[in-house]
């Protein structure tokens, strides 16, 4: 008796891994992509991966759907390990029923986003769906609200990361959206309110899937995806890479990994990064690989609004999150983009506890009727937003400009900034000595003869120069703790860091604040 039962269970496992049939799993196959199942087991450690509802099954009877019966249903889920430590995940399985959600298959997911946050554990889902289950009709629009209730309730709690797989639209771009971040496929994934064919019919544009909602657009132009990947495995590693940085869950510190690289050493480099030229650009990113450790750094939408770049990196072994403004692009000056992409990245480290570390070089906010009309006041608040109501231990070095009010943006002592460090080519003050002595000593000028215009433009240049682009009148009044040598920057930051480790701070009580959106 039971060897028949446990016959009957083998076989039902059986067809349950079969998903769709042979036919489509070869089809996925051909196409260069892996099944849910395999995504999953290739994410997490091996012979550790605990699947949950193996025989759930819809009850549509509509549009004879009581003849399209698949165990499972069109998701997998479960728990499992990633480097020894749980996560909770689910990935459509798209030889069922192209992956569609139904109601059972949003039942599956919110079984293990409820227990993920119950545990506090990392959610990790991984995408391949055409959409709501039309045969369902409200049923479906259903499961997607609670889907989108729990991604909304969890956001903060636990790290929630979407991989794309494959297709992606209507209501199903939603839940991604609102998770932390978004790891798409290129040439196999597409994000997107209504395909082409609608888009055709409603505003006559003719567009591609591609260009409409490929991983290349949402990458450089519309910054939903963070990540952009080869193929299937290479978009799991990055998942795999990006979680070694987080913590489980809000109430756990980071994970702090033994570092081989020496806390004392210094950069020399850094003494002669800084061109002599002030409208001279430099490439950011040759500080941050210098100062953090074994020059690890993991970028973050490294295609959009590349005049900031954010990404995590470890610093004798912590992990920090990296806010720099970058010379080499559009001078490092914050627009509406940009403002944006570092606001969020910056409040998603505030959430799990991740230190930042903040480089500026900025020469303002970005001028001109379309970053107005496009909104850069209330995009560029929400980086003043999220830089003052973060409590993580938050460290800043002024490399050369900081003008303005992108001098008090980027995690100045005014919006609690923990320890602020210059180095001697820092140029603090409300703008560049050239728009200052127009300002300051326009009179002047305007009654000078054309043979002295130079000369006393050149002069009062200097004289600004010398008083205020200079690091030492803002150290003079406690905003810049020290005006460090460069090549030790590294030491400062590590030790700032390790004498952080046990600050607190809260901010005032409220249900939550009304950030500028």
């Amino acid at each position: 008796m039971i060897k028949d039962k446990l016959e009957q269970l083998s076989s039902r496992r059986e067809e349950a891994f079969s998903g769709g049939g042979q036919d489509r799993i070869d089809k996925i196959h051909e196409a260069g992509r892996m099944t849910a199942r395999e995504r999953i087991l290739y994410l997490l450690d091996e012979n550790t991966f605990e699947e949950f509802d193996m025989f759930k099954e819809h009850r549509c009877t509509d549009f004879n759907m009581q003849e399209k019966h698949f165990l499972g249903d069109g998701v997998v889920v479960g728990h499992g390990k990633i480097s020894g430590r749980t996560v909770f995940v689910f990935a459509y399985d798209f030889t069922i029923l192209g992956g569609s959600l139904s109601l059972s298959v949003s039942q599956k997911i919110c079984k293990v986003m409820d227990m993920a946050a119950k545990t506090g554990s990392p959610v990790i889902g991984l995408n391949d769906s055409g959409g709501a289950r039309v045969q369902e009709g409200i049923d479906s629009l259903c499961g997607y609200g609670d889907i989108f209730l729990r991604n909304t309730m969890y956001s903060g709690v636990v790290p929630q990361i979407s991989g794309m797989f494959g297709p992606c639209a209507g209501g199903a771009v939603y839940s991604p959206a609102i998770t932390d971040f978004n790891i798409m496929v290129k040439k196999s994934s597409y994000m997107f309110i209504t395909g082409p064919k609608i888009v055709k019919s409603v505003t006559r544009e003719d567009v591609s899937t591609e260009d409409l909602g490929g991983s290349t657009v949402h990458n450089t132009k519309s910054g939903v995806a963070h990540f952009a990947a080869d193929s299937d495995k290479e978009a799991l590693d990055t998942i795999r890479r990006l979680l070694s940085f987080f913590p489980s869950n809000n109430r756990e510190k980071p994970p702090v990994r033994e570092c081989s690289d020496p806390i004392d050493r210094l950069c020399p480099e850094l003494d002669t990064i800084i061109p002599d030229n002030p409208k001279k650009p430099y490439d950011v990113k040759g500080v941050i690989n210098s100062i953090v450790d074994n020059k690890d750094f993991m970028e973050v939408q490294k295609r959009y609004a590349p005049n900031v770049v954010v990404g995590f990196a470890r610093m004798n072994g912590q992990p920090v999150g990296i806010v720099a403004n970058q010379p080499s692009h559009l001078a490092g000056v914050l627009d509406y983009d940009a403002s944006m992409k570092a606001a969020r990245f910056v409040r998603f480290c505030d959430c799990f506890n991740i230190p930042l570390v903040t480089l500026t070089d900025v020469p303002g906010y970005m001028p001109g009727t379309r970053q107005e009309y496009g909104g850069i006041i209330k995009h560029g608040a929400k980086l003043i937003y999220a830089y003052a109501e973060a409590t993580v231990p938050k460290i800043n070095i002024i490399l050369r400009k900081a003008y303005g009010g992108a001098y008090i943006v980027m995690s100045s002592k005014h919006l609690r900034g923990d320890v602020n460090y210059a180095w001697p080519s820092a140029e603090i003050a409300v703008m560049g000595p050239a728009g200052a002595v127009d300002i300051v000593f326009g009179n002047e000028l305007k009654g000078a003869s054309e043979k002295d215009k130079d000369r006393i433009r050149k002069e009062k240049e200097d004289e600004y120069t010398d008083k205020f682009a200079t690091p030492y009148m803002a150290a003079s009044r406690g905003y810049v703790d020290d005006v460090l040598d460069p090549s030790k920057t590294r030491i400062h930051i590590i030790r700032s860091l390790e004498m952080l480790k046990t600050k607190t701070d809260s901010n005032p009580y409220k249900k939550h604040g009304n950030i500028p959106l």
